[in-house]
């Protein structure tokens, strides 16, 4: 595998976790690893060019029909794709078509771009996320699959204990908070062959013990808040990112 290319151009594909979902900005837009890892980029390159059409919510199938042909027409230099952890999440999944699609995806990128990024995706460690490990463990061994037939770059963040780490997520137990992503930018930046800036993966201090009742209180507002909510939404066909386009849909000179 190459490393430390000078990339001149990155176009990212996937869902929630690439679009930036929690990582907030003031204006309550969201930013995330892959913005971060853009910045870095266009500051080692005059005239770097970003493109990210990940859009919250996307399954895998929708990220094939909707993402993978214009990123691929897009010719960029780098391309990351992170998808089907939406799919293996959910009550029913056939692991199967998943990995089926995501071969189709990589197939369809590897080819036009100078170096391909995929992700074992990162999980919250707890009960929930345990239950599902088996079909993610499935899906993570095609990715690495994957990788090595279309030498492309793996970036093996379920590992990693620090990300997993609840302190790492936002209060909806779904996705990453600006510590989380910060962490992600930094280990795609390094596995790309770039000098490290930090220790992306550096254990936490030990976690201050928390009482039953403020577990509890907490437990009773995630639920009204977005369990409740994203069951509604499973029930009923709907999803997050439903007639939502994605925030930077063009491959444009890069501006934060």
């Amino acid at each position: 595998m190459q490393t430390n290319i000078t990339y001149s151009s990155f176009v990212a594909v996937g869902d929630s976790f690439t679009e930036g979902m929690s990582d907030r900005l003031p204006d309550g837009t969201y930013r995330g690893w892959a913005d971060l890892l853009a910045g870095r980029l266009a500051a080692h390159n005059p005239g770097f060019r970003y493109a990210n059409l990940a859009v919250r919510g996307k399954l895998i199938g929708q990220i094939v029909e909707e993402q993978t042909g214009p990123a691929a027409a897009m010719g960029a230099d780098l391309v990351t794709l992170v998808g089907g952890l939406n799919d293996v999440l959910r009550p029913k999944c056939d692991v199967g078509r998943v990995c089926a699609l995501l071969e189709e995806a990589v197939e369809r990128l590897a080819p036009t771009c100078k170096r391909l990024v995929l992700m074992r995706s990162p999980g919250r460690r707890g009960p929930v996320f345990a239950r599902f490990e088996p079909r993610m463990e499935r899906l993570f061994s095609v990715i690495d699959e994957l990788g090595a037939r279309h030498d492309a770059t793996v970036v093996d963040l379920f590992a990693s204990q620090a990300v997993g780490d609840p302190r790492m997520w936002d209060e909806d137990r779904l996705h990453l908070n600006a510590e989380g992503h910060r962490r992600v930018a930094e280990a795609v930046w390094q596995a790309l062959g770039n000098e490290p800036e930090a220790d992306w993966d550096a254990p936490l201090p030990p976690a201050v013990p928390v009482g039953w009742i403020a577990r509890r209180t907490s437990d009773v507002r995630f639920a009204r808040q977005h369990l409740g909510p994203w069951i509604g939404r499973r029930l009923t066909g709907r999803s997050s990112g439903d007639g939502r386009a994605p925030k930077r849909a063009e491959l444009l000179p890069y501006e934060d």
